[in-house]
């Protein structure tokens, strides 16, 4: 009798657990499938904000594309406009015109020559050894100043007259 008893209880508990099984397996795979388009949810929210990023990076690269463009033509209007002006004003202006640029190159070497100069005297005077005195007046100031000028009065001309 027990086996009569234990052996249908036992197929029904079995036969339950069995029709039950499917139902949590699909439970557990719905969990799992809204996990999942969850994160790739997250993921998609993400990737549209960088390329939210990117297109606003691009539009501000344009922008100052365009005011770097406007600022190069008022700049060459400008010039145009200054050669025009000297043109029309005859030819001694011209000269005064052009003898600018020279006249303050020489005259800023001039006085930054002549105090360094000056200091390097007052500085062997003391008794400073020459390397250091050297070493204090080549600043990096000092050394812009004089590369800027070689470079604009010979290497300049030398690379326009080549068309360079």
């Amino acid at each position: 009798m027990f086996e009569m008893l234990s052996g249908g209880i036992l197929g029904s508990i079995f036969g339950g657990v069995f029709r039950l099984a499917p139902e949590v397996l699909k439970w557990m795979d719905k969990k799992n499938e809204r996990e999942h388009e969850l994160n790739m949810f997250k993921f998609q929210c993400d990737l549209e904000a960088q390329r939210g990023q990117q297109k606003l990076a691009e539009i501000g690269a344009q922008r100052e594309a365009a005011i770097d463009v406007g600022v190069m033509d008022a700049f060459n209007n400008a010039i145009t406009q200054q050669a025009e002006m000297v043109k029309a004003a005859g030819g001694w202006v011209a000269s005064l015109s052009a003898s600018v640029r020279p006249v303050v190159t020489y005259w800023v070497l001039f006085v930054w020559s002549f105090i360094h100069v000056w200091f390097a005297w007052n500085a062997w005077l003391a008794g400073a050894p020459a390397v250091e005195v050297f070493k204090t007046m080549m600043t990096p100031d000092f050394s812009a100043l004089l590369s800027g000028t070689i470079n604009y009065w010979f290497l300049d001309r030398t690379l326009s007259k080549r068309g360079i």
